[in-house]
């Protein structure tokens, strides 16, 4: 059986984009739901934390 890859990197702005099959957690250890491919917000201006949502573009 053949494994998908995780590919991981970072945007110049700063936004981390995760593809592939990953768990996300909080610090608590409670799984965030996610689609195949995010964005992580890398500025914490976002209001939907820990997902990118633009705001580092204000």
């Amino acid at each position: 059986m053949k494994r998908e890859q995780v590919t991981i990197f970072r945007k110049s702005k700063g936004q981390i984009v995760v593809q592939g099959p990953v768990i996300l957690t909080d610090e608590s250890g409670n799984e965030i739901k996610h689609r195949p491919r995010f964005t992580l917000c890398g500025c914490t201006k976002s209001k939907e934390l820990p997902f990118c949502d633009g705001s580092h573009k204000e």
